[in-house]
């Protein structure tokens, strides 16, 4: 009977440091701002120098732009201004391509951080001397960088040295996308 009492017990003593700290840490959540300024300083990271129709290019992302949740869907839309610069003839011609591209969060709990999956290319264009229009072969080149580039470097990844954040994260996470904002709030 005692040792049901002493069980009891520390299971309303569990049950209310749960509730606590529920209550306590109710949601993290990160912005736009917050997921560009981790990304702009990966941009070295997005350089790569590839050939395209036997021609050598130099590809660098010079700026990326973020919208989670844009008209309330579960993606974050990314941005990227580049330059590829194409080297023939001894002479470089720089094509400024433009790509809009959007994938799903997910949130790693091992890694502590945020990444997207089933990337998917929803605009590009190409000024390149006078012309604009589109340019398929760039879009894919540029497109499998990116693609790489996601796969192994997070969209966001939590700031451990918080002790807030550091307990929060030991918490089983659910993930919610909000117009501007990923928020993770612990799941009970």
């Amino acid at each position: 009977m005692k040792i049901l009492l002493f069980i009891s017990a520390l299971f309303l003593t569990a049950c209310n440091t749960t509730q606590g700290l529920s209550q306590g840490m109710s949601a993290y959540s990160f912005s736009n701002a917050d997921v560009e300024s981790l990304l702009q300083q990966q941009l070295p990271k997005l350089s790569e120098k590839l050939s395209l129709m036997g021609l050598p290019v130099e590809f660098n992302v010079n700026d990326l732009s973020v919208n989670i949740g844009p008209e309330n869907r579960d993606v974050v839309v990314l941005g990227a201004d580049s330059i590829a610069n194409i080297n023939a003839f001894a002479l470089k011609y720089p094509v400024r391509l433009k790509l809009q591209i959007e994938g799903s969060p997910f949130y790693d709990s091992e890694k502590k951080a945020v990444f997207l999956r089933n990337i998917n290319l929803l605009n590009s264009s190409v000024d390149a001397g006078g012309y604009q229009g589109n340019l398929a072969a760039l879009d894919e080149q540029a497109m499998e960088i990116i693609n790489r580039f996601l796969a192994v470097n997070p969209v966001y990844k939590l700031n451990m040295s918080d002790p807030k954040i550091a307990l929060l994260s030991k918490l089983p996470l659910d993930m919610q996308v909000v117009n501007g904002a990923i928020k993770l709030v612990p799941h009970f």
